[in-house]
Parts: structure tokens; sequence; C-alpha cells
């Protein structure tokens, strides 16, 4: 059993490496409209009327909280070419620096701090261009501190000692 367990992480781990030797290196690189429109125009065609002449359109969700969901599920999958575009557009779409921060930080515990450290630079550079930046006064870091200090558990769990099973 535990040769058989042994196998199943090496293999585990051999497929992950190859999966990361195959995959391409896309740092630095940010993804353009244009660039799309060039290499493959049907799929900026697609992407224009499907993605965002419907599903951006539906009304079950705000512009803002689809801007949320997917800058959260492109930190999640560390999708950083296409972060730059959808960083300036949650910022179009009203949500703030301060909230972009904390949707990075907040991800480094769910998705792996290191998909939540690649989202930093591409989130650092749309700030400049933007000209703005999460801001945290000296007050609100030590209001929040108070709050999450004085606030009840909403759970509760009730616990038997082991003796009493």
């Amino acid at each position: 059993m535990k040769v058989l367990a042994a196998l199943v992480a090496t293999l585990s781990l051999a497929a992950s490496l190859c999966a990361q030797a195959q995959s391409p290196n896309t740092s630095g690189r940010t993804l353009r409209q244009e660039d799309v429109r060039q290499v493959a125009p049907a799929l900026e065609k697609y992407t224009k009327d499907r993605l965002f002449g419907e599903v951006w359109e539906r009304p079950g969700l705000s512009q803002r909280d689809r801007s949320i969901v997917t800058v959260s599920a492109l930190i999640a999958r560390e999708e950083t070419a296409a972060m730059p575009y959808y960083f300036d557009q949650a910022l179009d779409n009203g949500v703030k620096p301060s909230e972009l921060s904390e949707i990075i930080t907040h991800l480094a515990f769910y998705s792996g701090r290191g998909n939540a450290y690649a989202a930093i630079g591409p989130a650092k550079d749309v700030f400049a261009r933007a000209g703005s930046g999460p801001t945290w006064s000296r007050q609100h870091r030590r209001n929040s501190w108070r709050l999450t200090k004085r606030r009840k558990p909403s759970v509760r769990i009730a616990c038997r000692p082991s003796s009493a099973r």
C-alpha cells in the first residue's frame, strides 16, 4: 500500500513538472485586443460578441460584481497575461484600488500565495497608469483591528469531551 501511494505521488509530481515545462512563459507580456485580432480574428469576434456582448450584459450581476468575480478567477488561476486588462476594467466598473488589493490578499489564503504574488506586478502597473493605489490610513487600520477584536463568532461549535463519546 505504501509503495502504491509513493508511486501515485511520484507520477503526480512528474505530471505536474511536465505540464509546467510545456506551458508557455507569459510573464512580462500583455495581451492586447489588437494582438488577438491580428492572430485569431474569429476568437476576437467570438469574445466580443459572446463574452462582452452576452455574458457581461446578463442582468444577474452588476458589472462591478462581474469584475470582482473575473479578477478573482484570474488570480486563482495565475492568468497574468489577462490581469492588466481586467484590473483596468474592474477600476472602470467601480472596484476601488483598495478593494482590488484586498481581493489579492484574501485569495493568497485560498488560491495560494504564489498566485497572489503573481497579481501584484500587474496590479502595480495598472495602479501606476491610473494614478491610484490602495490607501490605508492609520485610523482605518486601527478601527479595522478593533472591529475584528469585538466581533463575536457567527458560528458556535459545540464540542463534547472525548470521554463523553
